[in-house]
């Protein structure tokens, strides 16, 4: 059975077929899917969605004790029954079983299944039990289990090393925001730069456009400003607020102060540990808990430098949260009092530096990865950031866009610079030139390097001619949001 994805779902057709295959799977066992995302990713929209295109079950959880959850699980389950009484559930055993009953071959969907396992710890032992029950007795109407959550940390535990649900799973999706292209058509914005600039605060997740400012979009370039006064630092709009609410939901985070610190730090551009940890005033070994943490609940990305073996880089995932750490929360006080044009006024410089500049470098690499082959002449292996010794100037030369093949392990498909506010010249291009001589001589193979520069404020006119006689790739806003 093919199940058409409604119209009113933006977009997500990769995970829309992912679901819709698990749903109407012919398989005669009993499945488990498991969905993850960061919160207002429209992952309940999608849930939702399937779970009336295949009359479904669904069952969102709530904060609450053990026996509340078992006893809004029963109402949940008497009304897709079409029963007038609640079920009186005992135990989640005898409610695993009940659902079962219920929906027979169909789809069980339980949303927020973070909240069900922090009042009952065992629930997911007692899934692992019901799964092991239901394959010992294959047929038409084994059901299929869709667990869905937000509390990263939580959700990626489910199927870690020797949890009970390890090997169960046939399905494990996870909803990511949407690409900064696909951001820009959600936002129906057309002009790149103030694509960019807005996708540089919000990023890619769908509810900010809608629930929390209201549709609320800027008209031009010159309206930005004021819709960041209006929206992003007005106490009344609810995306204020959401970046403080971001770290407060993650269940595993118990000293706000350090771990905003920590965030602080990363946005301010201290990307490794020693860094962070100089920054806070803390000792690098300190921060592993810390950093750990924050991997898992998805709110950081830890990225290994290509050029040395041991250096890891800490990046901000959530574009929100940098935007609160670099402008907002030094501020927060003024901003409370409604004084957010001046406080604007005298951040704006820090947002460029700290939070366009640093992202638009993050838009560069995501562009390179998803890159044809016949740009860089192979298909990129591993594309990230990284640092090259230049011992004759005792300096470290930043590459901030790194392509490496995936057919050779040594193999430098391209090494590029990138600029945001800056017009790009022949300065930047032999600053790339010197650290493609420095790896070759480390034994890289820079034979077919490209040098490339990003730049969302243009090339001046000798890097334009160089560009055209050498391997020299200039990749300007209007190609870094071509289709």
């Amino acid at each position: 059975m093919l199940l058409t994805k409604p119209q009113r779902v933006f977009d997500r057709s990769y995970e829309w077929s992912a679901l819709a295959r698990f749903a109407t799977s012919v398989s005669p066992h009993a499945r488990l899917g498991l969905v993850s995302g960061r919160r207002r990713q429209g992952k309940t929209f999608l849930l939702r969605a399937l779970a009336e295109a295949t009359g479904g079950f669904y069952f969102t959880a709530v904060e609450a004790t053990a026996t509340d959850s078992l006893r809004e699980f029963g109402i949940a389950l008497a009304e897709h029954a079409g029963s007038r009484a609640p079920y009186a559930l005992n135990d989640w055993t005898d409610a695993l079983r009940v659902l079962g009953e219920t929906v027979g071959g169909g789809l069980a969907i339980i949303d927020e299944f973070p909240y069900l396992i922090k009042a009952d710890p065992a629930i997911p032992s007692i899934f692992q039990r019901r799964l092991d029950e239901l394959a010992s007795r294959p047929g038409e109407d084994s059901p299929r289990f869709l667990l869905c959550g937000s509390a990263m940390s939580v959700m990626g535990r489910l199927l870690a090393a020797n949890a009970p649900l390890r090997g169960r799973a046939s399905m494990e999706l996870l909803v990511n925001p949407f690409d900064y292209r696909t951001a820009a058509e959600f936002w129906q914005i057309d002009d790149p730069k103030l694509a960019a600039l807005v996708h540089s605060i919000v990023g890619g997740t769908p509810a900010y456009r809608q629930e929390f400012v209201g549709g609320d979009t800027p008209e031009s370039l010159a309206d930005f400003d004021d819709w960041v006064v209006r929206t992003v630092l007005s106490p009344s709009v609810p995306l204020f607020r959401e970046a403080r609410y971001l770290l407060a939901e993650e269940t595993d985070i118990r000293d706000p102060a350090l771990y905003n610190s920590v965030l602080g730090a990363i946005a301010a551009g201290n990307a490794t540990r020693g860094g962070i940890a100089n920054y806070i005033g803390r000792k690098s070994s300190e921060l592993v808990h810390p950093l750990n943490v924050l991997e898992d609940s998805g709110l950081i990305a830890r990225e290994s430098d290509p050029f040395h073996a041991r250096r890891s880089r800490f990046r901000i995932t959530e574009p929100l949260i940098t935007f609160y750490e670099a402008v907002m929360r030094r501020s927060w006080t003024q901003l409370e009092q409604r004084q957010a044009q001046q406080v604007w006024k005298r951040s704006r410089p820090t947002f460029l530096a700290q939070v366009v500049g640093p992202h638009f470098e993050a838009m560069c690499r995501e562009w390179a990865v998803r890159a044809d082959d016949d740009v860089f002449g192979d298909m990129p292996g591993e594309v990230v950031a990284g640092a090259i010794a230049d011992p004759a100037g005792k300096t470290q030369i930043e590459i901030d866009v790194a392509v490496l093949s995936s057919s050779e392990e040594r193999r430098i498909l391209s090494l590029g610079e990138a600029k945001w506010g800056v017009t790009m010249g022949l300065r930047h291009l032999d600053r790339l030139r010197r650290a493609r001589d420095l790896l070759s001589v480390k034994g890289y193979d820079t034979s077919d390097t490209w040098l490339a520069c990003y730049s969302g404020a243009g090339f001046d006119d000798e890097l334009r001619a160089a560009a055209k006689r050498d391997r020299i790739l200039l990749v300007d806003l209007e190609r870094l949001y071509a289709t």
